[in-house]
């Protein structure tokens, strides 16, 4: 099925944006909760319900095709979703299996959900309107590491364009300044750095004073973050630390709408396996509240694709990076209306 040729009439992208976006996998909920009852979802202003059976994980437009209710309001029973309103079940296909008004008679071929690709991986869910994607789904080998541990941090709700976020969390030059309370050396100099472009995004490696470490000699050490940012808007990140163990985390951003962002954080580190899932969760959320506070003010709040719309350094080379492959993948001048 190829992608629709117009977006969902309640769409705040431009046409040719909401297009482009479409034709890629985005996360949109995490494996752990799809389970015995339908859930609600949104992509690109697309309402979706995500359910579960013994044929897997479905994700479908959430509208029922009888009379428009949303299935997510529904519930599982017999391997089958059923609609709230009339009862009607769907199967995993999303064919319709049962109408309880007219038990014993044929049920219309046009009773059929619009469903859409889906795949588990990385702890998430993920989907695309288009049933052949550009991309593949970006790479986490951590995660299927044995010698990691595997945390998935609570999706975050941000009021910011899935660009902005992405663009803060591989940002290396605002540590100083907004991270200060949580990870970051007050030495606010950003040493020259590698970032390029790649098939699929960019990489970029930085190297800094290590920060938040006990160690009296911390000042001398250094550690190492590897960024890998997967268009349109994921990016993995492996931190090596001085006192040698990696943690890696994927930053999987879903483009609700254009100016609003699910964040799916996952986390995966070699170390401190007995110390509490729950202190790292809270020290993740924490270093996202504060990259939050000043991303949902940032104005514009679409990320400016043309260069020429911002000012720019030599310490914003992954940022310039981005937004180039941004606008090769053929995204316009932004997330505008």
């Amino acid at each position: 099925m190829a992608v629709p040729s117009t977006p969902p009439r309640q769409n705040t992208f431009p046409v040719s944006d909401w297009s482009v976006l479409a034709a890629h996998w985005h996360p949109i909920a995490i494996a752990g909760e799809v389970n015995s009852q339908p859930i609600a979802a949104r992509l690109l202003d697309q309402d979706l319900v995500i359910y579960r059976t013994s044929q897997g994980v479905t994700v479908a437009a959430d509208v029922c095709a009888h009379r428009g209710a949303p299935l997510s309001m529904g519930r599982l029973k017999n391997d089958t979703l059923v609609c709230a309103y009339h009862g009607y079940c769907y199967d995993g296909t999303g064919r319709c299996t049962a109408i309880p008004a007219h038990p014993d008679s044929p049920i219309p071929g046009k009773l059929q959900l619009h469903v859409f690709p889906s795949v588990e991986r990385h702890g998430l869910i993920w989907t695309s309107f288009d049933h052949e994607p550009r991309t593949a789904i970006p790479e986490f080998p951590e995660y299927a590491d044995p010698a990691f541990q595997k945390i998935l941090v609570p999706p975050l709700d941000w009021a910011a364009s899935a660009g902005r976020q992405l663009e803060s969390f591989c940002d290396v030059a605002h540590f100083a300044f907004v991270h200060e309370k949580t990870f970051a050396v007050r030495d606010p100099v950003v040493p020259r750095y590698e970032a390029r472009a790649t098939p699929t995004g960019v990489f970029a490696e930085f190297i800094s004073h290590a920060g938040n470490v006990s160690d009296p000699n911390a000042a001398a050490q250094t550690w190492r973050r590897v960024y890998n940012i997967h268009l349109p808007f994921t990016a993995h990140l492996v931190i090596h630390f001085p006192t040698g163990g990696k943690l890696a985390m994927l930053n999987a951003s879903c483009p609700v709408s254009a100016r609003r962002t699910r964040v799916f954080p996952v986390v995966a580190r070699d170390f401190d396996h007995d110390q509490p899932v729950a202190d790292l969760i809270a020290f993740q959320q924490q270093i996202y509240a504060e990259d939050q506070a000043i991303v949902e003010r940032q104005n514009p709040e679409d990320l400016p694709i043309d260069l020429t719309e911002e000012v720019h350094v030599r310490a914003d080379l992954t940022s310039i990076t981005y937004r180039r492959q941004l606008a090769a993948l053929g995204l316009g001048r932004g997330f505008t209306s």
